[in-house]
């Protein structure tokens, strides 16, 4: 999946620790660090689940490494075009476009509607209220996942169960 630059190749070197790049490896990062909270993993699985199911410890810690490698893949290709960009801050439409080339079209294309919505919501509260403010739950406050609005509204991009 990467571009006729190689970029993905090297943004996966880096997510993967094994850039063979100046300054490559994780430079000391603590696994504790590296991953995302299981117990935050493991709430976000036990949403899309009936009431009475279980997970297994062994599933929150595989699903804990996949989502957490899947994060710095993205991130690091955005960071990628950032840098050529000369620019030192990673936005949101740089996330989207790092999962476009990535080549996951189905999650860049919700995101980006998300993303939308969301400056919207932002604009509207900070016009509002006269300050800057942000919402750290933006669209979950009530258990919703973050793309449940987008899922009901376009056929493309339903979840497959």
């Amino acid at each position: 999946m990467a571009d006729s630059s190689g970029n993905s190749e090297e943004a996966e070197g880096r997510a993967l620790g094994t850039s063979t790049g100046a300054g490559s490896g994780d430079g000391g990062i603590k696994e504790q660090d590296r991953l995302l909270p299981i117990a935050n993993v493991g709430r976000i699985m036990k949403q899309m689940l009936p009431p009475n199911a279980k997970i297994s410890k062994e599933a929150k810690e595989t699903m804990q490494e996949c989502v957490s490698e899947f994060i710095s893949f993205v991130t690091a290709e955005a960071s990628d075009r950032c840098h050529k960009e000369k620019r030192k801050t990673v936005n949101g439409d740089d996330i989207c476009w790092a999962l476009g080339t990535l080549g996951f079209d189905d999650y860049a294309e919700p995101m980006r509607r998300y993303l939308h919505k969301y400056r919207e919501v932002e604009g509207d509260r900070s016009a509002s209220n006269g300050l800057n403010t942000r919402s750290s739950n933006f669209g979950t406050g009530d258990g919703q996942t973050l793309f449940d609005d987008m899922d009901r509204n376009d056929p493309s991009t339903s979840r497959r169960y």
